[in-house]
């Protein structure tokens, strides 16, 4: 029996033709997944660094945070006084004022009665003779020693004021730090550390008045009180 003539294939070529083409497709379609899930792959690592950072940015944002808010509550602790809208700086640097004009006017009397005492044994001593004019000598001696000790309110003077200098300029920057953080009305709402209590003597003793302080009595009050 003679088979027909032509040239078409077999079924079974035909088949495998069709099953090579298929297979072609299917590596084609992988070829173009394939890059897809490289970058897939790569944007999720990239993001998760990306993560990673930000994670690490917001603890130190929250630390950043953190120390502003013990800065701020630090300010408004030194610029608190229990029941009073004065500084506590600016009450120190008086105090220190109070300190150079005290020591100044003491070491003014001082040197004064030692002029006088000098003045004196002087002419004390142009006028005796012996034992006596030696011990108007050893007098002078002394006071000239009153002179050079009095010395120490110079230095002491210029100590304090490079002391308060610096303590108003830290003051100024505390008042311009509150001001870049809204003024004084932002600090209202933080409660500041309390001050601990006086013990033994401290809590007894205010100290001196200042001239600037108000209500309180002179010293010309008080003798005017007892004369």
């Amino acid at each position: 029996m003679q088979r027909n003539g032509g040239s078409g294939a077999s079924p079974a070529e035909s088949s495998g033709s069709q099953h090579a083409e298929l297979l072609a497709e299917i590596a084609s379609i992988k070829e173009l997944i394939r890059p897809s899930e490289e970058v897939s792959s790569k944007m999720l690592d990239t993001f998760k660094a990306e993560l990673g950072e930000a994670i690490k940015l917001k603890a130190e944002l929250d630390s950043i945070y953190e120390a502003i808010a013990k800065t701020k509550r630090e300010i408004a602790t030194l610029h608190h006084t229990a029941g009073s809208e004065s500084q506590d700086m600016t009450r120190v640097t008086n105090e220190l004022d109070a300190v150079v004009s005290g020591t100044e006017g003491a070491t003014e009397n001082i040197l004064a009665a030692a002029e006088f005492i000098d003045e004196t044994a002087n002419t004390l001593g142009a006028r005796l003779s012996g034992q006596d004019a030696d011990l108007a000598s050893d007098i002078q001696e002394k006071v000239v020693q009153i002179f050079e000790s009095c010395n120490f309110q110079d230095l002491t003077g210029q100590r304090i004021t490079k002391v308060i200098g610096t303590l108003r300029f830290i003051e100024d920057r505390i008042v311009r730090m509150m001001e870049i953080w809204g003024g004084i009305e932002s600090f209202k709402s933080i409660e500041p550390d309390a001050r601990p209590a006086a013990q033994g003597d401290a809590a007894l003793l205010n100290g001196p008045s200042l001239d600037i302080d108000d209500g309180v009595a002179s010293q010309d009050d008080i003798d005017a009180l007892f004369a």
